[in-house]
């Protein structure tokens, strides 16, 4: 049998851990499978006084994960540390320039420095792996990057941050409003004592430009995504969606246009009959439109030690193989420069939700101004407050109430406009809640 794959890894998180746990445990299978043994001689961390639950004193400690990355006794470097900078740029640089395979789970380095490693990676002819960056558990990067040459994808969309989607479940099935949930989810840990990385859609944005690049072969381009986060999401918005036949989930959506590709994150109502719509709790799902599949949705765990290590032993036992290819399933320097298409170009159906002055032909002032913009109304419903009937005898009251209207296909920038119309005729009491609908 041939020489051991000689394995370091830098961090030793509850990832790294898991990696070493599994690896002991599944060795004999990777060497059957790929010829080839994998052994862990060296490891990096902060803190090597830590209880991780097993022994250290086999492996050779670095302090300095650099170091660890130019030692001669390694021949695939494992990125744990996390960041699009700092030592764990430096790691990934440094082990590429002396000829090391890389195996990282590092989703925000590879969104803005992804191109100039691969171009590294190819040149020194190693490997730079990447299954655990994007969706844990899910072999989405495998499945885009080898199992898809005979489509031609037109569309990718999904759950791709389990913290949102545990939120969002929570304050649909509960009740509950976003604060609440999301002080819960802290407290459980899935979300983090800063949440906004992961709330504000950042976190998906930087897994939907890799998606992007493999997909669509073109040049990861984090700049030209459209991000909103969840936290203006309402009870209420829930309630309605339901009502409505939809379900609110936060997605990264890349789509080939006739402007160019689409890249956006942001909360969206999918049909509750959808499969994307059934993914509930911390669970991820990434759904490829193609033209020969037609319809190919992956559903499983987006985070965890283990789901993210079963990921990551994937590729060392693909790097022992000899099996990995090109990072992004071609070679960089024909990976295209894909025009943006810009959000106010986007054509889609709409959920808005004003509160509006409860007052006669307001309803009709509004739908003047959608007209106007030649937007068409599938739907428009009014909530009238409980106590209305009380206070006028036409059951008006004169306050905030809800108006919700649902859209037929319209244009970003003709929605704004009407929106901006309305806003500045007086009809509304507070700044509107808009939210995309994605069609199956």
């Amino acid at each position: 049998m041939a020489r051991p794959l000689r394995v370091g890894i830098a961090g030793l998180g509850t990832v790294g851990a898991a990696v070493i746990q599994i690896l002991a445990r599944q060795n004999a299978v990777i060497a059957q499978r790929g010829g080839r043994p994998v052994q862990v001689v060296a490891v990096s961390a902060r803190d090597r006084t830590k209880d991780r639950g097993f022994d250290l004193s086999p492996f050779t400690w670095f302090d300095d994960p650099i170091a660890l990355a130019r030692s001669p006794e390694v021949d695939c470097v494992v990125e744990l540390v996390g960041g699009s900078e700092g030592s764990a740029r430096e790691v990934v640089e440094t082990a590429l320039s002396h000829g090391k395979h890389v195996v990282t789970a590092n989703k925000a380095l590879l969104a803005k420095h992804g191109s100039a490693l691969a171009r590294t990676a190819e040149e020194k002819g190693v490997t730079l792996a990447f299954e655990a960056s994007v969706a844990g558990g899910i072999p989405v990067v495998k499945t885009l990057r080898e199992a898809l040459p005979g489509n031609s994808v037109s569309r990718l969309y999904g759950i791709l941050n389990g913290t949102c989607n545990y939120i969002l479940s929570r304050m649909e099935l509960e009740g509950l409003t976003f604060a609440e949930c999301l002080k819960d989810a802290q407290r459980l840990g899935y979300a983090e004592a800063d949440p906004t990385f992961d709330v504000e859609g950042f976190d998906t944005a930087h897994k939907l430009a890799i998606l992007t690049s493999l997909a669509f072969g073109s040049q990861i381009d984090s700049e030209a995504i459209y991000v909103e986060g969840i936290s203006s999401i309402a009870p209420l918005d829930l309630a309605m969606a339901q009502e409505l036949g939809f379900r609110i989930k936060l997605l990264g959506v890349a789509e080939r246009t006739n402007t160019g590709i689409e890249q956006r994150v942001h909360p969206t109502m999918v049909p509750r009959t959808s499969s994307i719509a059934q993914v509930m709790g911390v669970t991820n799902a990434v759904t490829i439109d193609a033209d020969a599949v037609k319809e190919l949705t992956l559903i499983g765990p987006g985070a965890g030690g283990a789901a993210t290590a079963s990921a990551v032993v994937a590729d060392i036992a693909d790097v022992a193989s000899g099996a990995a290819g090109a990072p992004f399933g071609r070679p960089v320097h024909s990976l295209e420069s894909a025009p943006r298409a810009p959000m106010q170009r986007h054509e889609g159906g709409y959920y808005i939700r004003l509160t509006v002055h409860d007052r006669p032909g307001v309803a009709a002032g509004v739908a003047t101004r959608m007209a106007e913009a030649d937007i068409s109304l599938e739907s428009i419903l009014q909530k009238r407050s409980e106590t209305a009937a009380t206070k006028d005898p036409h059951g008006r009251s004169g306050t905030p109430v809800p108006l919700v209207l649902i859209t037929y296909a319209a244009a970003e920038s003709a929605i704004r406009s009407a929106l901006e119309e309305i806003s500045g005729d007086g009809l509304i009491a507070e700044p509107p809640q808009v939210i995309r609908i994605e069609r199956e």
